[in-house]
């Protein structure tokens, strides 16, 4: 397994105001994610040290810090490239709205429902849009990074309700960070991930 690298965002800093703001983004992608990635590539080093030396005292510690910030580094990735310039009316395209409807009922009724289980994340963690084997959608709420994420299905869409992601504009306002997430979600490229 090669190294992990921060990624660099497709948009400046400030590019999502007045959603999302500068400072948070800024820090949020060069401290909080990049920490993940320094974490992962620990992990990584320490495991590799492990079956060169033949010393495994420690491997239940190194894979689960493998899992933990892995999974912090890859639904960061992907939470980077689910954002872009924000609008009020912000809706899918209309082919991937008929998946939304034919899943939901309907994008308000999905809207509701991905809300909801976003904000009820107990502690840190992410609501997700994901694909299901057999092509319909579901919306889990992710505690931390890789625990409650059932097993083949397919990340679309996440919203990142860690306090680091939204804390120094929203405060405690974490419903509020939700409902403008909305504004600035890239249906394009969440759409694009369900065909691929």
């Amino acid at each position: 397994m090669s190294h992990a690298k921060l990624p660099n965002l497709e948009y400046e800093y400030d590019a999502l105001e007045p959603y999302y703001d500068k400072q948070t983004l800024e820090i949020h992608h060069t401290k909080h994610h990049a920490g993940y990635v320094k974490g992962f590539n620990n992990a990584l080093s320490k495991l590799q040290e492990a079956r060169e030396t033949g010393e495994f005292n420690l491997i239940k510690h190194w894979q689960r810090e493998l899992a933990f910030h892995g999974a912090g580094h890859l639904m960061h990735s992907m939470f980077w490239k689910n954002l872009r310039a924000g609008k009020e009316d912000n809706k899918p395209t209309t082919t991937f709205l008929e998946q939304i409807n034919k899943s939901f009922g309907s994008f308000e009724k999905f809207q509701t429902h991905f809300k909801k289980a976003t904000a009820s994340v107990e502690g840190s963690g992410w609501g997700m849009l994901a694909k299901c084997p057999h092509g319909s959608l579901k919306i889990f709420a992710v505690e931390n990074h890789q625990k409650q994420l059932a097993p083949g299905f397919k990340p679309l869409l996440v919203c990142d309700v860690w306090e680091h992601a939204y804390y120094l504009k929203y405060q405690n306002r974490r419903v509020e960070w939700i409902d403008n997430f909305f504004k600035i979600i890239n249906w394009e490229a969440v759409e694009k991930r369900f065909n691929n």
